[in-house]
């Protein structure tokens, strides 16, 4: 009696098992993310602190981003009261801290602190568009000044 063809798709009798997580991607990782993004988002929210201070230049203000006593990213804006406008002029998070949710984490603690200012930016990198599309914070002609603080 002859056997039937052997199909390729079956493993043979007696052949090892593959493993039953796929490598370095684990079962349920998701294909893509890199290790540890889970341990820095969770970093990024329970122990970087937001700090307010001084900007460069007068009428600027920063958010400075800490992890122990190290600042690993910031957020420079402007705030005019008479117009209830903030513009975000920069924000500079540490490539490590990136998908982590910091920056967004970082706009939440500024529009809460913030109640009732409408946020524009006159950011244009890709790095920060998509975080302020994100955020619905709208785009602002590089002009930063408001229109009655020009006269």
């Amino acid at each position: 009696m002859t056997e039937p063809p052997h199909s390729p798709s079956l493993p043979a009798a007696g052949a090892a098992k593959p493993p039953a997580h796929h490598g370095r991607e684990g079962r349920h990782r998701l294909p893509g993310h890199r290790r540890g993004a889970w341990r820095r988002r969770v970093l990024a929210y329970s122990q970087v602190e937001l700090v307010p201070s001084s900007g460069r230049s007068t009428g600027d203000r920063c958010l400075l981003l800490v992890l122990v006593r190290k600042v690993v990213g910031h957020v420079e804006f402007r705030l005019c009261a008479s117009c209830s406008e903030g513009v975000i002029t920069e924000v500079s998070i540490e490539e490590r801290f990136h998908r982590s949710g910091l920056g967004t984490r970082a706009l939440s603690h500024l529009r809460a602190r913030y109640p009732g200012v409408v946020w524009r930016t006159t950011l244009d990198r890709r790095v920060t568009r998509d975080l302020m599309r994100r955020m619905r914070v709208l785009r602002k002609a590089e002009d930063t000044r408001c229109a009655h603080a020009r006269d």
